[in-house]
């Protein structure tokens, strides 16, 4: 049965069958092989998506796209590039630092490259920046969307491994900024060899003109955060506060988001979270067969008798992240692989937390990565540019978040010393 599943789900891959429908297809051959009622699939599909913390998807898909009308989303970028937009190679720093602002609220990568490479691409490409750079920067920036909290595949993995949601959040804090912090590095050590970005402050506000137009933006992360970490409501109750935000802001405030617009917004939103959505519930069918199988619990054995040593196992989880990454989307993956990775970390004396954060960075490099990575596909749409010309660009920014994601993978505490700070472990 596990052949066939297997067998199908390539198949699907290899004619470019969607993600979902090959997940799907690999499931239904797994029943009709396992002799097992057909009603299974609508039982387990329907488990799958009926979680309270799946709530929080489509609640801040909804989020960041209001974001982007309302304008928050251009009142963020001009925030940042009053920052560190006065230095060479200012306005790809201020990509970053946006990009990890936005983070903050939207929980996905592929809102966080509409919403703000709709503003920043054109810019970049009219200071000189070739539109094939940017787009791989926007791109690589946004990955940051589902590594700081909150992010909605920390949500999955929780979900998946039965890890406290809170506690992944709190851990998210260390690596994304880690990896922005970085990232801010190589783009201003690479245009200063280019010799690009010279006049990247021409048209720069100043910072307390910035942060007071700025500031019902700014606002934002601080209400949903402080919210969730002071205990006033639940991450999936965020998501919620994260919508009723961005729309009195966007309609009362900044007064850029008409009735007749909410219509689009919706219609769009609704969209990306039924595709979201309908992953989930067959990664949740597929998941099903594949325990029922054995198939978990044969894995864990032989990796523990192969990989004898924590370092080894989290070299070989990585490696093996990194290439599934490209081919399976990061919600699939998580759903699936997470129930049958987590207990083998734990047996090794892995934190599950700081496991988490491993998978969800390495996973997150997937979302850059040919051949289905999500937030190429988004970037190069708004560049208007064909997906093979990015790939040139891309490579660097690649490495520059594999170094980071090996720096995470074996110094926990840069994923768990805030968490153990606030939870005095």
């Amino acid at each position: 049965m596990t052949a066939a599943m297997l067998l199908t789900m390539v198949l699907g891959f290899a004619l470019s069958v969607s993600v979902a429908v090959s997940i799907g297809l690999a499931s239904i051959v797994g029943i009709q092989a396992s002799n097992a009622h057909m009603l299974i699939s609508a039982k387990e599909m329907f488990n799958a998506i009926n979680k309270f913390p799946l709530a929080a998807v489509p609640f801040f898909i909804l989020a960041g796209n209001l974001m982007e009308t309302g304008g928050i989303s251009r009142r963020l970028v001009e925030f940042a590039k009053s920052i560190v937009g006065g230095v060479q190679g200012g306005l790809p720093m201020t990509c970053v630092l946006t990009c990890m602002i936005f983070a903050a609220v939207s929980g996905s990568s592929v809102a966080t490259t509409f919403a703000i490479g709709a503003i920043l691409i054109p810019a970049l490409i009219k200071h000189g920046y070739p539109t094939t750079w940017a787009a791989a920067l926007q791109a690589t920036s946004a990955e940051l969307g589902v590594i700081i909290p909150p992010s909605i595949p920390m949500i999955l993995y929780g979900v998946s491994a039965e890890v406290s949601i809170g506690e992944l959040f709190i851990a998210g804090f260390g690596p994304g900024l880690f990896i922005s912090g970085a990232l801010m590095l190589f783009v201003w050590i690479y245009c200063k060899r280019k010799g690009w970005g010279q006049r990247d402050g021409d048209g720069r506000l100043g910072f307390f003109t910035a942060t007071r137009q700025a500031a019902w933006a700014l606002l934002m992360p601080v209400i949903i955060l402080g919210g969730i970490y002071g205990g006033v409501f639940t991450p999936t109750e965020a998501s919620a506060v994260a919508v009723l935000y961005a729309l009195l802001v966007g309609m009362l405030v900044y007064r850029e988001i008409g009735v007749k617009d909410l219509y689009a917004v919706l219609r769009k939103s609704v969209v990306s979270s039924a595709v979201i959505m309908f992953i989930i519930a067959n990664a949740g069918l597929f998941a099903f067969l594949i325990t029922r199988a054995g198939v978990p619990e044969a894995i864990g054995h032989w990796l523990q008798q192969v990989l004898q040593s924590a370092g080894m196992f989290l070299l070989g989880v990585n490696a093996a992240l990194f290439v599934i990454g490209m081919f399976i989307e990061t919600s699939a993956a998580i759903i699936v692989l997470a129930p049958i990775l987590a207990p083998v970390a734990q047996h090794f004396g892995i934190d599950p937390v700081h496991f988490g954060l491993v998978m969800v960075v390495n996973l997150a490099l997937g979302m850059i990565t040919p051949p289905f990575g999500v937030n190429l596909f988004a970037a190069c749409t708004v560049a208007r540019i064909p997906l093979d010309k990015i790939i040139r660009h891309l490579v660097p920014f690649v490495c520059v978040v594999l170094a980071c994601l090996m720096v995470i993978t074996y110094v926990p505490q840069l994923s768990l010393g805030l968490r153990d700070l606030v939870y005095g472990r």
